[in-house]
């Protein structure tokens, strides 16, 4: 019955890499005691959007099995690093950029990175906007400094279970920098490479807006997984968010998606829809993936200003269900790409 037990979870695919999770390795237990079976499925994410459909699949599969009454699905979680680790210890760097300001994109990546985490992910946060930080503000750290640990390197803080750096917490508040293209590149370095970020699945980087300095340095210092491109739905948003697109193509930076923030607003009174800025302009950006639209939430916007992440403010908020499906939706497009990568049958755990 046990091999029968595995020959039917051979038949079940992951959805969206369309291989079975027999051949991907996912498969970390499959037992049969009396007539329940017992299955453990390894997700390639601990924010996998796809687990009750994964789940609802293998029960069928294996419920079908002569024999077998009843079915006990759980599931772990691993990462899967890609085939050039981005530094030691961290498996995958992700950017979120937008060509431009004033478009959301510093709290689409906070709220990104702690809904990973949130879902279990050890995550970690750069806000490489170095002119203009504001990530430390977002997780209420603004009085926080950095220091250093016994092996003299940068000990990232610690806030709503990740890990992060920011300008913000080097420099006095309200201090300008007046930094050349060679400082910036030398910070974005330390940054990266001179910090204790540890063990992490996730490094998120906040990039400043337009396609200078701090993109060419990032892309040419660590192997970078993917990229998110947030706009509005505006045409005005648009030009230079197709600039940013443009970028992230000639650095060979593969583009996972577009997040739409400010998609529309739903007044609170009426209920009535408004598509302030327009909606569904970032299907024109040469096609690529919707990851997800936000809408325009003053909550969202009040819960930046006092320093609490919207997606663990108020979770039950249109603006935060929508960003915590974009984290998983980004976590899914992550692992296609890194499983993507793998030889058409693993070992058998």
């Amino acid at each position: 019955m046990r091999d029968a037990l595995w020959t039917a979870l051979k038949t079940v695919n992951d959805p969206e890499l369309h291989r079975d999770l027999v051949s991907l390795g996912m498969i970390e237990r499959a037992e049969v005691e009396g007539n329940v079976a017992h299955v453990k499925v390894n997700l390639t994410t601990p924010a996998c959007p796809l687990r009750g459909q994964i789940e609802g699949d293998v029960r069928a599969a294996v419920l079908a099995v002569p024999g077998i009454a009843d079915v006990v699905v759980t599931f772990g979680a691993m990462v899967r690093p890609p085939a050039q680790p981005a530094l030691p210890g961290v498996k995958h760097v992700l950017l979120v950029g937008s060509g431009k300001g004033g478009v959301g994109k510093s709290n689409v990546a906070v709220n990104l990175a702690v809904s990973l985490a949130a879902d279990g992910a050890r995550v970690g946060l750069l806000d490489a906007d170095v002119y203009g930080p504001s990530v430390a503000h977002m997780l209420g750290q603004s009085g926080a400094r950095v220091t250093a640990n016994a092996e003299r390197k940068m000990q990232p803080i610690e806030a709503h279970g990740l890990r992060f750096l920011s300008m913000a917490n080097l420099s006095p508040a309200g201090q300008a920098l007046v930094w050349r293209g060679p400082m910036l590149h030398s910070a974005i370095g330390q940054f990266l490479k001179d910090a204790a970020w540890g063990e992490l699945d996730y490094l998120i980087v906040d990039l400043p807006p337009g396609t200078g300095d701090v993109q060419l340095s990032l892309t040419q210092t660590v192997h970078v997984t993917g990229a998110v491109l947030v706009t509005t739905p505006q045409d005005v948003a648009l030009i230079d968010a197709a600039r940013a697109l443009d970028m992230f193509r000639k650095a060979s930076v593969p583009v996972l998606g577009v997040v739409e923030n400010m998609s529309y607003f739903v007044a609170p009174d009426t209920g009535l829809t408004y598509d302030l800025f327009g909606r569904g302009g970032s299907r024109k950006l040469g096609g690529l993936p919707l990851l997800g639209e936000v809408p325009l939430d003053l909550t969202a916007r009040q819960d930046a200003d006092a320093g609490q992440p919207a997606v663990l403010a108020h979770p039950e908020s249109p603006a935060s269900q929508a960003l915590r499906q974009i984290a998983r939706n980004v976590a899914g497009r992550v692992s296609v790409q890194a499983l993507a990568q793998l030889p058409e049958q693993l070992p058998v755990v």
